[in-house]
């Protein structure tokens, strides 16, 4: 694709007046990295607060009495106890279990759910709710109307509550409406990289205006995605479509904590979800193969796609995610590998460039995340 063919966020033409390095990213022209680069910028991040552009990111409102009662029907998750002004992690699973795409639902009050959904994937999910809740409630994309910004770090509260000093007293995944320097806002106490920070939805046509008075604050710089990735591989979040995706169920991809226990094969609306009855198998039974942290014991980087092999090169897996962990200062990886090596401490190895790297199956996040609870 051509940068000419690539979408653009609101915020396309000051990141490149920031200087940074742009690549394609779902179908997005994006910012990989700025001139301070992604080691400084992911250090910048965990010490301070870093300012991410995610408005390649898809919002879809759900409006109508039945929002929250439809919604159920596609994820594993409660939605119809879901207090106002709070979100929560969901997961859309298909018929066998798989993971369509995973999203945040907040509730804004007076029957009106507002979703985030990943980039690659917005437009099969707004489908996806059109086909099988579209009579139920009313579905409004806004992916043309609202860009998103997340600001992330020890520091974000303090940068942030000089223009809201109300953010100030929200805690981890609470989710209200703000004027940030006179713009009206979406914001969450939330996001992707194992810091407090805030996801602050804003109207696009205000994005930049307010990007550039967050700048403004001595504590923030700008980060790019390169950045984003180490945050949250550090954090042992998954990316959809690396870690997770249609042929990975919840508890394949370690993510049991995701399905609320009222949703649960003995919870009180057990099930009623695409796909329950192989999760809850799943469940039961164990899954064959399962996503693992895993720690090389040496400095080799080891890669997405890298094969996993035991002490005799039987191949039992393969790695996800895998880079170099600024904060942790060494390498680090996520990877599926058969249930019989899951258990923590396991030696394992990965072939990279025909050599084995051998590799302990550890114990996620690897950095220890700092979100505030209150």
């Amino acid at each position: 694709m051509s940068t000419t063919e690539l979408l653009k966020t609101p915020l396309n033409a000051l990141h490149r007046e920031l200087g940074a390095k742009m690549v394609e990213f779902a179908g997005y022209d994006m910012p990989v990295q700025y001139p301070a680069g992604v080691m400084k910028e992911h250090l910048h991040t965990r010490d301070q607060a870093g300012l991410f552009d995610v408005s390649h990111m898809g919002q879809i409102l759900l409006e109508g009495p039945n929002a929250a009662k439809a919604l159920e029907t596609l994820v594993p998750v409660d939605i119809i106890d879901l207090p106002v002004g709070m979100q929560r992690y969901a997961l859309f699973t298909n018929e066998t279990g798989g993971i369509l795409d995973d999203l945040m639902v907040a509730n804004l009050g007076n029957d009106r759910l507002m979703l985030v959904v990943n980039a690659a994937c917005k437009n099969e999910d707004l489908a996806h709710l059109r086909t099988h809740i579209g009579n139920q409630c009313t579905i409004t994309p806004l992916f043309e109307e609202r860009a998103l910004l997340a600001l992330q770090g020890p520091q974000a509260v303090t940068a942030l509550a000089r223009l809201a000093p109300e953010v100030a007293k929200m805690t981890f995944m609470q989710y209200t409406t703000v004027q940030i320097d006179g713009i009206d806002c979406y914001v969450s106490r939330s996001g992707y990289t194992g810091e407090d920070g805030y996801e602050i939805s804003v109207p696009a046509d205000q994005a930049e205006s307010l990007t550039r008075r967050l700048l403004a604050e001595p504590e923030v710089a700008p980060i790019g995605l390169g950045a984003r990735d180490s945050l949250r591989l550090e954090a042992g979040l998954c990316l959809y479509g690396h870690d997770m995706n249609p042929d990975t169920t919840p508890i394949q991809a370690s993510l049991l904590w995701a399905i609320s226990k009222v949703r649960r094969a003995d919870g009180a609306r057990a099930g009623g979800f695409p796909g329950a009855e192989h999760i809850f198998a799943q469940h039961q039974s164990g899954a064959a193969r399962k996503r693992v942290g895993l720690l090389p014991q040496e400095r080799t980087p080891v890669r997405e796609g890298a094969e996993i092999v035991d002490a005799d090169d039987k191949v039992i897996g393969s790695v996800c995610s895998g880079g170099f962990g600024p904060t942790l200062g060494a390498p680090l990886a996520m990877g599926y590998v058969d249930a019989a090596f899951s258990a923590l401490e396991t030696p394992v190895w990965a072939i990279v460039r025909g050599k084995k790297v051998p590799l302990l199956v550890s114990k996620m996040p690897f950095v220890a995340p700092r979100y505030f609870r209150g």
